[in-house]
């Protein structure tokens, strides 16, 4: 079993325990009480790279990160930063984020949310709106087409924008054939959890130039990001170096409006 096997087997355990707790009627009708979505795509496309920021305590492949014990706060720093996006974190094995973390930083942030799980079920879908979310991710390495293609939909009917993520060709062909606007390349395989640097080089030009193309995985500086924008990237995902770094603010601002 991969690493990726093994935390979506969690992350279905868990999910059933949810359902069992909270209706999907409960959470539809929550949704009464959620701000309209709020549409990224102009920042993306805007002048210069975008940072989705993400609130991340831990990892596979890491471990402990930092010691989050205010998201809110955190995802506040982003915000001042210029941060187009805010990633939050909301699986609980192996990341140790919460969807309580998601609906904290909803709480005190008007930058829009993204949902960074595994997303598996349409339920997860519907929790993601009902706690506030505006983005969700969903990954071709974890979904077959027919899954893929059904979640897609879905979160479009919810209003919700999709960051599709691929690590290889086919995944690339996949999500640029699903219609994907904004597509995710992860330079970590999560299958191994191994980073090559060179993945989103190779499958950037598969990706149409009407497409955001976001580069996802190993991106610890403005120089980093500089580089990804040179090969086409528009927007980078970055959590690691964020978490880590004593002045988060500053250091989304230095990432943000990079041109080639």
């Amino acid at each position: 079993m991969s690493v990726l096997d093994d935390i979506v087997s969690g992350v279905r355990e868990d999910l059933e325990g949810r359902k069992a707790q909270v209706s999907v009627a409960d959470l539809r009708a929550a949704l009464a009480d959620v701000d309209a979505p709020r549409d990224p795509m102009p920042h993306f496309r805007g002048a210069g790279s975008s940072v989705i920021a993400e609130v991340k305590r831990k990892s596979p492949s890491k471990g402990h990160l930092a010691e989050i014990t205010d998201p809110a706060d955190l995802a506040a720093s982003y915000a001042r930063g210029g941060a187009a996006a805010i990633s939050v974190l909301t699986e609980q094995r192996r990341f140790g984020g919460s969807l309580a973390d998601l609906r904290a930083v909803r709480a005190v942030v008007d930058t829009p949310i993204l949902r960074k799980d595994f997303i598996v079920d349409d339920y997860q879908l519907l929790e993601a709106r009902a706690a506030g979310a505006d983005l969700a991710l969903l990954m071709c390495s974890a979904l077959d087409d027919e899954a893929l293609r059904r979640l897609f939909s879905y979160a479009g009917e919810l209003g919700l924008t999709v960051l599709v993520e691929v690590h290889d060709e086919e995944e690339t062909e996949r999500a640029v054939g699903l219609g994907a606007e904004l597509i995710g390349v992860n330079a970590r395989n999560l299958k191994t959890l191994a980073v090559d640097p060179a993945v989103f080089g190779r499958l950037a030009p598969l990706i149409p130039d009407d497409r955001v193309k976001v580069a996802e995985s190993g991106i610890f500086s403005a120089a980093d990001v500089q580089t990804y924008v040179a090969e086409g990237a528009r927007a980078v995902l970055v959590g690691e170096a964020l978490v880590k770094d004593g002045d988060p603010e500053a250091a989304v601002r230095s990432m943000t409006g990079l041109t080639r």
